[in-house]
């Protein structure tokens, strides 16, 4: 089920990320998908501050995972930015212990989950973005199957 479909400014990421701060309160898995460069982590970092993170949010495409403490989560408030890019596969994955945080009941927030979609689970909320032109950016989010 189609969620948001919309196109926004650049100056609209605060407002887009409040909404979605309103609705990834009801999953546990929220996966990012886009080509490079189409704002996954710019948009994850507007989200988590969104959700009351106060440390800085930085991409984790080096550590795979950063863990942050989310003050306006409600009862979960650690929250997993997971970032799946430098994986070859689901197998790598799960030897880097990917599942255990995506099943842990905490938020986690996926960047590139088509790397191993296998281990993502069915009802995760799907935020798919596109990058139209330099000054806007095209947002789908979906509930349901990745």
């Amino acid at each position: 089920m189609e969620l948001m479909n919309q196109t926004y400014e650049l100056s609209a990421l605060p407002e887009i990320a409040d909404k979605l701060a309103v609705l990834v309160r009801h999953y546990r898995v929220v996966t990012f998908e886009g080509e490079m460069g189409a704002g996954k982590t710019t948009l994850i970092k507007a989200l988590c501050k969104a959700l009351g993170v106060l440390e800085m949010v930085s991409s984790p495409t080096f550590a795979l995972v950063n863990q942050y403490e989310a003050t306006n989560l409600g009862s979960r408030t650690r929250v997993y930015h997971i970032d799946l890019y430098r994986l070859d596969g689901e197998e790598e994955a799960l030897r880097a212990g990917i599942e255990d945080h995506l099943y842990s009941g905490d938020l986690c927030l996926l960047e590139w989950p088509q790397r191993a979609l296998g281990i993502v689970p069915e009802n995760a909320l799907r935020v798919i973005l596109a990058s139209p032109d330099i000054e806007h950016r095209h947002i789908s989010i979906l509930s349901g199957k990745n």
